[in-house]
């Protein structure tokens, strides 16, 4: 489900150029030796939705595979230990198990148009990538706006874990207006959390760097891949 034949951009013969020399590892020290030695696949067909799934997957209700179309106003999720991996116009995205994500229009009622308004993630974890977007994510903790990021968050009903991998958002706090930050990022800088509950302005709070949950560069390496892109830590 994940192979197609169309030939690899300039952009992504120069990446895995680099890999074969190791100059990819000498240029982004912060790698691990897994996504150093990724190599990305060709860009998704626009014609697919899906990239990958591994166990169970919904959208609206019906079984995800191959063939299945994911645009705005459909309602995503996944089973306990699935993956999907999708994308939507030239935004990618890889659903963790036990997710659930609703995918929001740009405008409301347009059927169809691909251009995404708004993530909502209910519960679970999504990687998601965008460039160049006016557009917002929502946990039951947090409203983030993204303005073309690579980002990944995990959503529970009382706190939102959320990494910045690289751009700039505004982020805040569903239940005080007060706690909000706007997040720099070159490198997944600074991961947080949102929290439910808090003292007014101090429901964003820092994280460990170190290690990053469940989410790596060699996932957003094949994200950006799917939609024509590289991140900007390896451009």
């Amino acid at each position: 489900m994940n192979t197609n034949n169309e030939p690899a951009s300039p952009q992504r013969r120069r990446l895995l150029q680099g890999l074969a020399a190791g100059l990819l590892t000498a240029l982004l020290p912060a790698m691990n030796a897994i996504a150093a030695a990724f190599v990305p696949p060709p860009m998704l067909p626009a014609t697919r939705s899906v990239y990958r799934v591994r166990g169970k997957a919904w959208v609206n209700g019906k079984r995800v595979d191959a063939h299945t179309r994911i645009r705005p106003n459909d309602t995503v999720k996944t089973a306990t230990d699935s993956e999907l991996v999708f994308v939507v116009g030239d935004h990618a995205m890889l659903l963790r198990g036990g997710s659930h994500l609703v995918i929001e229009p740009k405008e409301p009622g347009e059927i169809a148009s691909l251009l995404i308004g708004g993530l909502r993630l209910l519960s679970g974890k999504l990687l998601s990538v965008s460039r160049n977007k006016g557009m917002r994510i929502e946990t039951p903790t947090a409203t983030i706006g993204i303005r073309g990021t690579g980002v990944y968050l995990e959503a529970g009903p009382d706190k939102t874990y959320f990494c910045n991998c690289y751009g700039e958002v505004d982020i805040v706090a569903r239940n005080d207006a007060a706690s909000r930050e706007t997040v720099i990022s070159a490198h997944h800088d600074r991961p947080i959390y949102i929290h439910r509950h808090g003292q007014p302005g101090q429901c964003i709070r820092d994280a460990n760097r170190l290690p990053r949950p469940n989410h790596g560069d060699e996932e957003l390496l094949l994200a950006e891949a799917l939609v024509g892109r590289m991140p900007p830590f390896a451009e």
